[in-house]
């Protein structure tokens, strides 16, 4: 009889010890939306975005990006004017969806090409062509978020554009975003 009662408060105890405490940040706060500080800076894109926690260890967000120069000429990414980009993440921390997460995304993007010819006419060397195209890719980053809601973070991505209708077979994702969590 002994045994089974000692058993009984061990298993109790181990597992009361077990429990995870999120008693440091709000649980109701389920909502983000955050600013692409990066893409502001070095691109001159405006990249917002917006981020639903499933749970703890989940969530769902969406961002669109928005080209504010379209006439850049960084040589990296500068054929995208427009994108919007869906994404799920899961997250691989004790806290409350921070820490490091992976992410699978889609982006439907569009810009400009250009085709450079060899032809006689030295007033028109290139030729712009627009299109839309759609990729899907995987990134992967942390998140940091203070007890009053502030969230900052960096992540990193690739993608491979399935439709073809470009020259761009893969696409990039990242950068250092900071926002809010309400």
């Amino acid at each position: 009889m002994k045994k089974p009662i000692l058993l009984l408060t061990l298993l109790c105890t181990l597992m009361s010890f077990s429990q995870e405490s999120n008693d440091n940040f709000d649980t109701s706060k389920r909502d983000e939306l955050k600013l692409n500080m990066t893409n502001l800076i070095i691109f001159k894109w405006l990249d917002v975005g917006y981020e639903r926690i499933i749970n703890e260890e989940s969530s769902f967000g969406v961002g669109t990006l928005i080209s504010l120069d379209g006439n850049q000429d960084t040589g990296l990414d500068e054929y995208r004017t427009f994108s919007i980009t869906p994404y799920y993440r899961h997250f691989f921390s004790k806290k409350y969806a921070q820490g490091f997460f992976i992410e699978a995304f889609s982006m439907l993007h569009s810009g400009k090409d250009e085709f450079y010819y060899d032809n006689d006419d030295p007033f028109d060397p290139y030729v712009e062509k627009k299109y839309t195209d759609f990729a899907v890719g995987i990134s992967a980053g942390g998140k940091f978020i203070t007890k009053r809601g502030f969230v900052a973070e960096i992540y990193l991505g690739i993608g491979r554009d399935l439709l073809g209708n470009s020259d761009i077979e893969i696409v990039g994702r990242g950068g250092i975003a900071i926002g809010y969590r309400f």
